[in-house]
């Protein structure tokens, strides 16, 4: 039996719990630009939450030691991956060829005006933009998306339609979560650009070939 048909079973049947990362399709309706999303963690936890790759569990990472909460829901897109074809789209538009993708799955910032209380939940949104986001010398793209049909940031297309704070806000947050209070020395996390859609749907593409290239069997 092959991949295509095996996935089309598990998603038909009533028996299975579809893997987050390999059992969803990325899209939702591509020609609308429309995500499939799953969502990690919310701005009230005070753990962080991650994926657990091999069972599609989701566990606890760490606790939040520190004050640097996520401003936005957070999670990744599925059926994306961060290897050659993204580490290549980073490297030749910032001219540098010592860069490698971070081997995850692409992330993913969704903006709404709704409470969402917890994290693993799918949802669907629109890219807008991003954050073009190097960290330790990996690529590790942070895409801006909001919320299908969210009443505040649902018709909104662009990440220049965002409000500024809002923006840096994210900003800040991915700067900063990783430092440690009373640790001297120049942060190893990087933002060398805030992009738009077209780039955004480019970076979704690269993540999406990567994982076409490595997980596809």
């Amino acid at each position: 039996m092959q991949s295509n048909e095996i996935l089309k079973l598990v998603q038909e049947s009533n028996l299975f719990k579809a893997h987050p990362w390999h059992g969803i399709e990325l899209w939702s309706n591509q020609s609308k630009n429309i995500l499939n999303v799953y969502i990690e963690i919310v701005p009230e936890n005070r753990v962080k939450y991650e994926l657990d790759k091999n069972t599609g569990y989701l566990k606890v990472d760490r606790p939040q030691k520190f004050s640097n909460i996520i401003p936005s829901l957070y999670g990744f897109l599925p059926m994306t991956y961060s290897k050659e074809e993204s580490a290549k789209l980073a490297g030749d538009l910032l001219q540098r060829d010592n860069l490698i993708g971070d081997e995850d799955p692409i992330d993913i910032c969704v903006l709404t005006d709704r409470n969402i209380r917890h994290g693993d939940i799918l949802l669907e949104a629109i890219p807008i933009g991003g954050f073009r986001m190097i960290d330790h010398g990996e690529v590790d793209d942070k895409i801006i998306a909001v919320l299908k049909d969210d009443a505040t940031y649902g018709h909104m297309t662009e990440v220049s339609d965002v409000p500024v704070n809002v923006i840096e806000s994210l900003r800040h947050y991915f700067l900063t979560y990783k430092e440690i209070p009373k640790e001297t020395g120049v942060s190893k996390v990087e933002i060398t650009e805030v992009y738009g859609q077209k780039k955004a749907l480019d970076v979704i593409k690269a993540g999406s070939v990567d994982y076409q290239t490595h997980f596809k069997k």
